[in-house]
């Protein structure tokens, strides 16, 4: 395997573990000790932990080495909070240039993770769904900019295992919310998505800080 595979393969791998919550946030990542675990040398691991701290969720500093990052429960709100503005505007931008097809694609990842919710299994790929069904109304707005700052603040979601801190209940909600979007675009009305999107965040946000008012 050349090393820029085996790089992107151990990538692949410690973002699986940090979102199943197997490495949790502060944690010690020694480059020895996962090399061992992953069954690879310390020069792919090393190059996957850089990747992994360009996309925020890991901090490398001389002394200490590679930890998870730690965010306070105010700075998970200040990022809800930002979502809150910004996806609500893309769900407006998204809705009049969505195809037919691409529809039919966001219909198909809500009737799948309402399915995964419902046989209560798999919970990190209900996320990989999530965040692509998001991404499509980012980059259906055609507004680089803000899909940029949403993607930037997106990130501490993995760490934080969004969809494990929810109730059964509001994993419901947040599945219904889901196809509600879909109806929205299907209705090609884009008031009604910015006001579904409003709603589905900021019950994530009540969730993911479980009940807290600063999230």
């Amino acid at each position: 395997m050349r090393r820029s595979d085996a790089a992107g393969e151990v990538y692949r791998l410690l973002s699986e573990r940090i979102a199943a919550g197997e490495i949790t946030p502060g944690m010690r990542l020694k480059e020895s000790a996962l090399a061992e675990s992953l069954g690879f040398s310390r020069t792919p691991v090393r190059e996957a932990l850089r990747r992994l701290a360009a996309d925020g969720l890991v901090v490398v500093s001389p002394n200490r080495g590679a930890q998870l990052v730690s965010y306070t429960e105010d700075e998970i709100d200040a990022f809800f909070s930002v979502r809150v503005m910004l996806e609500p505007h893309a769900a407006v931008l998204a809705v009049p240039r969505f195809s037919d097809g691409e529809i039919d694609e966001l219909d198909d990842l809500a009737t799948r993770m309402a399915a995964l919710v419902a046989d209560k299994t798999d919970m990190h790929l209900i996320g990989e769904l999530n965040r692509d069904f998001h991404d499509r109304f980012l980059h259906s707005s055609g507004n680089r900019a803000l899909a940029s700052a949403v993607s930037a603040v997106v990130r501490p979601a993995v760490v934080y295992r969004t969809f494990q801190r929810y109730s059964p209940e509001q994993l419901q909600r947040s599945m219904a919310h889901h196809l509600e979007l879909v109806a929205a675009a299907r209705a090609r009305d884009p008031e009604w998505a910015e006001s579904v999107m409003r709603t589905h965040l900021l019950a994530a946000r009540r969730a993911v800080t479980n009940g807290s008012p600063t999230h």
